[in-house]
């Protein structure tokens, strides 16, 4: 299936410090993708890449599940490693969980995380019947554009492919276990007024990584798709001065990228 026009995967070769953006569950680069040239305007080798099974249509995501999208993140990580002096990880909603289990399982490979409204738990009675619904039942409604911005849209899936959703909830009781291994500084940023993850999974993620290098930052005017909403412009900056922080080579990145 071709991809959707504004899914596609963005990538720009910058610098010696790398960024790898996930983007969300049924979502898209789409919802990142200001994000990533921003930071690749500032030097820094950016990639963006679109998940399995995402960016086309439901039915293809009906036939992936999360083995399928960490392979892919984790494969970027190395690619980006295999340039770049220093990589972070970023993510929004699964893609911040993505990010999360790339920083516990790749140790001194991955520099620090930034997590935007980061997932960890598939909430509800619903949650509980996934293992049989899910053999009766091949969707369920929609969770994309959960943004306050009048003018802003998020290209995602419209349903829910309850496989995909079964294995959602299948990797998150797996990263929960892993979150205590996760020792890199982060930088945590979370609306609270977010329709889709309750502040009790930013809540969970800060209470079980190991990381003393902490930093949380309230999104007060936007809802879950922060990155495409009021506060995308914060969100855009703290993350770069957080890189800035731990990589100081940052900054000098625009000569470094023209010579």
């Amino acid at each position: 299936m071709p991809v959707l026009p504004g899914a596609e995967p963005y990538r720009h070769d910058g610098g010696e410090v790398g960024v790898l953006l996930c983007h969300g569950f049924t979502g898209s680069p789409q919802s990142l993708r200001p994000w990533g040239e921003y930071l690749a305007e500032r030097g820094l080798t950016v990639s963006l890449p679109l998940l399995p099974g995402h960016g086309t249509r439901w039915e293809d995501m009906q036939l992936t599940g999360w083995q399928d999208w960490y392979a892919e993140v984790d494969r970027e990580l190395r690619l980006l490693r295999e340039r770049c002096a220093r990589v972070f990880v970023a993510g929004l909603s699964m893609g911040g969980a993505l990010a999360l289990r790339l920083a516990a399982r790749r140790g001194d490979t991955v520099a620090g995380a930034v997590v935007v409204n980061p997932a960890i738990k598939v909430h509800g009675l619903s949650a509980y019947a996934l293992p049989v619904a899910r053999h009766v039942v091949r969707t369920t409604k929609g969770i994309a554009s959960d943004i306050a911005k009048e003018d802003a849209a998020e290209l995602g899936y419209h349903r829910v492919p309850l496989h995909a959703a079964h294995s959602l909830r299948a990797f998150f009781r797996l990263l929960d276990g892993e979150l205590p291994q996760v020792t890199q500084p982060l930088l945590l940023l979370r609306s609270p007024q977010d329709h889709v993850v309750p502040p009790a999974d930013s809540a969970r993620i800060l209470g079980r990584v190991s990381t003393t290098d902490v930093t949380e930052v309230l999104l007060e005017h936007s809802y879950h798709v922060a990155t495409l909403d009021h506060d995308a412009d914060r969100i855009f900056e703290e993350s770069y001065a957080f890189i800035g922080r731990l990589a100081p080579s940052v900054g000098k990145e625009g000569t470094a990228a023209g010579g």
